[in-house]
């Protein structure tokens, strides 16, 4: 697979089928992401992953908690403007429309997000803190490194979705896999396991807007 066509490939996928995905898989891949940019080498990343018990363990728990306060990190910066916010209300519209939830059903919307505590039903879960003496920089390290393995696993015909949504139980999250809550903060989960082709929610238009509107080329 070309880097274009993983890159074209890989979305956030919200509906997996219930095929295991093997450890020496999932290892190859996280081997290779290793050399993913990283600013003065410092390497921030860290990730526990989960399948079988410890993953259902973890959603057991998760589907009784509540949102904790205050939150790890703000997800969406609270006052982002109405360019930004237009954005996130398209791509909502695009799934909403696309799994036949009504506007004003809050109740199919809600069972909907709920989703994205069983990891829309993927088999695995990757679990991604860092330490918390790490600055924006080393963020940006760790976006790198998630796009990495994103792109590794659709070589290997695999699928993914980021979930920052999981940090609104960081500290849940951290305890059920061992991690200091002083010394590390958790980042996203990402759910593993491969696609379920049938369902439109995975197969709707993704908004984008155009190149010349994020992009300006000088001096060509």
């Amino acid at each position: 697979m070309s880097v274009t066509d993983a890159v074209a490939g890989r979305r956030a996928i919200r509906a997996f089928v219930p095929k295991t995905v093997e450890l020496e898989v999932l290892t190859r891949v996280l081997d290779k992401a290793r050399y993913c940019p990283s600013g003065s080498n410092l390497q921030p990343w860290q990730a526990t992953v989960l399948t079988g018990e410890p993953l259902r363990a973890l959603q057991e728990k998760l589907a009784v908690a509540t949102p904790q306060e205050p939150a790890e990190y703000p997800i969406v910066p609270p006052d982002v403007g109405a360019q930004y916010t237009a954005r996130t209300v398209a791509l909502g519209a695009a799934q909403y429309a696309a799994l036949g939830i009504d506007r004003d059903d809050e109740a199919a919307r809600t069972a909907f997000r709920r989703q994205n505590l069983v990891g829309f039903g993927a088999p695995v879960l990757l679990l991604c803190h860092l330490p918390r003496i790490m600055d924006r920089p080393q963020w940006s390290d760790v976006g790198m490194w998630l796009q990495t393995v994103m792109l590794l696993l659709r070589e290997e015909g695999l699928d993914s979705c980021p979930q920052e949504s999981l940090s609104s139980h960081a500290r849940l999250i951290k305890e059920h896999i061992g991690v200091d809550d002083a010394t590390q903060i958790f980042f996203c989960g990402m759910a593993i396991g491969y696609r379920d082709e049938s369902r439109p929610i995975n197969n709707f238009e993704r908004p984008r807007i155009p190149l010349d509107q994020q992009v300006s080329f000088r001096g060509f």
